[in-house]
């Protein structure tokens, strides 16, 4: 929470203005939807990780975790959000703490992890093992992958098993390059859009629960 509160100081918020700004994102996002009739459309908190999202730090205590997000997680459930997203996670203990923040606050909430060339997290994790890990902690609604390219992707996915039903969705990179070269690239890669779209549908096979 101290953490927090620094960032927000050197921001020259509040944590009580933090979570008012939270609170007026949302309700500009429903009044949105509400003059566009998307009555149907849900309203998602997004979350990033804590540190680096391309580079594994230390191992994150899931309590520690839990204490660090449910401030932005509350404002989320008061500003009316229909879930919690967090993306870009590198490891396991953030994601089982902030799977225990969003129960507490009564919210709905999917993890989406990221992963190297090789198809691990950046902290050496197998995809299949945090998914299992996480699940084992009581889990979220459902897991994402993102910031990863496909190919990099199915290397996670060429491990068998039921886990992979628990992926819904996919927000790909459009670059093959690492994480490492990406942090260091002076211009954008966009990439191939043919190679990009001919990978991308290349795991519908693994994932059946693809959304």
């Amino acid at each position: 929470m101290a953490s927090e509160q620094r960032l927000g100081d050197r921001l020259g918020y509040s944590a009580a203005e933090l979570s008012r700004i939270n609170r007026a994102a949302l309700k500009m996002l429903a009044d949105l939807r509400d003059d566009a009739g998307l009555e149907t459309l849900l309203l998602s908190g997004s979350l990033g990780p804590r540190g680096d999202g391309y580079v594994a730090g230390d191992v994150v205590d899931p309590d520690v975790a839990a204490a660090y997000h449910a401030p932005q997680i509350e404002a989320f459930a008061e500003g009316g959000a229909d879930l919690v997203s967090v993306f870009t996670l590198t490891g396991t203990g953030e994601a089982i703490g902030i799977v225990r923040a969003a129960r507490s606050a009564a919210l709905p909430v999917s993890v989406s992890f990221t992963v190297e060339q090789d198809g691990r997290l950046p902290d050496g994790t197998p995809l299949a093992a945090a998914i299992a890990e996480v699940n084992a902690e009581g889990g979220p609604d459902y897991f994402m992958v993102n910031c990863a390219h496909p190919t990099h992707i199915a290397h996670a996915l060429a491990d068998p098993g039921s886990w992979r039903s628990r992926i819904v969705g996919l927000r790909a990179n459009a670059s093959p390059a690492s994480h490492a070269e990406l942090d260091t690239a002076t211009e954008l890669d966009e990439g191939d859009p043919v190679e990009l779209a001919t990978a991308q549908d290349a795991l519908r096979r693994y994932l059946p629960n693809l959304a």
